[in-house]
């Protein structure tokens, strides 16, 4: 019982810090994006070096659940349901990169106000879970859980650099408060709600390919000039610390 409770009071100091990322986020001018600040890329390589290391050997995990609650139906020929759930999450995510770049083509404020919320309400979604999986996921120990804080802290840093580069100032009015509020909500729903396993495999699958799309479309356009000594290192020096754990 005590250490659930230290697990439950840990949790919500890392959902303060990652509430107080967004919050502050606007003030870290060190940041560009043209070259891209060494930070950005240091943080692609820690959460790619996350995804590989951690999430994606957790999904056979969660592979495994899928397959015995999906034993009928239209999803009994699919042998890698988690997998796909990853994949349809990072198609999801690539989909709504592409309606903002073609939103801001058009130069149509209407569209673009439109394409702004869609944007933040699937934002809102993806820190919710971040949230609720921080007090539901099944850590080894309570450095997992400073882990999961840290790899998913740096991603927040980026994620919001570059919603506040596609929407300027109305992000900064509405959305990193929106995307604040997302990720204290989903914690409080874990903290009263416990869903299936099949459920939270669903959630951190789709998650998985989410992470992977977000850091990858940062990461890769030439023009950013990322840096990959400072990619290399941020992803070796995380991949290391999760093995000595």
């Amino acid at each position: 019982m005590g250490g659930r409770i230290l697990e439950t009071w840990l949790s919500l100091i890392f959902a303060i810090g990652f509430m107080l990322i967004h919050f502050f986020s606007k003030s870290m001018k060190f940041i560009k994006d043209t070259p891209r600040s060494r930070f950005l890329s240091i943080a692609g390589g820690i959460a790619v070096s996350y995804v590989f290391i951690h999430l994606l050997p957790d999904l056979n995990k969660h592979q495994e659940i899928l397959s015995e609650a999906v034993k009928s139906g239209i999803f009994e020929t699919l042998e890698n349901h988690a997998y796909i759930i990853a994949l349809l999450g990072l198609t999801a995510f690539y989909g709504l990169e592409r309606m903002v770049k073609n939103s801001k083509k058009q130069q149509d404020e209407e569209t673009n106000l439109g394409v702004f919320w869609i944007h933040i309400a699937s934002f809102f979604l993806y820190n919710a879970l971040i949230g609720y999986l921080l007090i539901r996921e099944e850590y080894k120990s309570n450095w997992g859980m400073f882990f999961y804080f840290l790899a998913l802290a740096v991603h927040f840093v980026t994620n919001d650099h570059s919603l506040r580069k596609d929407h300027k100032e109305i992000y900064d009015r509405y959305g990193r408060w929106l995307l604040t509020v997302a990720i204290l909500l989903g914690w409080v729903v874990g903290v009263y709600t416990q869903l299936e396993e099949v459920y939270v495999s669903l959630l951190t699958a789709f998650l998985a390919g989410g992470i992977i799309l977000n850091v990858l479309k940062e990461e890769l356009p030439e023009e950013r000039k990322s840096s990959f000594i400072s990619f290399f290192l941020g992803m070796v020096g995380y991949s290391l610390l999760l093995l000595l754990i």
